[in-house]
């Protein structure tokens, strides 16, 4: 089931279940120590798009809102059980109905940018390696 919702709307269970989630995908799984409660899920506008499979929460993305007006997806994971699922394509199709016909951009891991382009997203500029991985700045254009 998809869920979304702004931080004061979300319980603490769920909010736990979020961050635990981004946490083993990022910290545990792609080993990448970094600071991954930077102070933008706190953020007014800061939208959490999640998907549970009965009361685990498996998926999830955050939607923040630029300086500039810009929406920007990040924080994209799908609990490793639940990988090839369509987890993710939904989670950006909920994203993309939210953003409606403001601009939104996101940046990628490399590996990742064809399925992007699938979904509708553009490169934008040059690859650039954050925490070891390499990412794509992409922005979306349509289908």
């Amino acid at each position: 089931m998809i869920n979304s919702g702004q931080l004061p709307e979300l319980d603490v269970v769920t909010l736990y279940a979020i961050l635990r989630l981004r946490s083993e995908i990022f910290v545990v799984e792609q080993e990448c120590a970094f600071l991954d409660l930077d102070g933008r899920d706190l953020e007014p506008g800061t939208r959490f798009i999640w998907i549970t499979d009965g009361a685990e929460i498996v998926a999830s993305l955050r939607l923040l809102v630029e300086p500039n007006g810009v929406l920007r997806i990040g924080r994209v994971v799908v609990a490793a059980n639940h990988r090839r699922s369509g987890h993710a394509r939904e989670l950006m199709r909920e994203a993309l109905r939210l953003a409606g016909d403001q601009e939104l951009v996101l940046d990628s891991q490399s590996y990742l940018v064809g399925w992007y382009a699938g979904l509708g997203f553009a490169i934008t500029g040059s690859n650039y390696i954050e925490d070891g991985i390499v990412h794509t700045p992409m922005k979306f254009v349509g289908l």
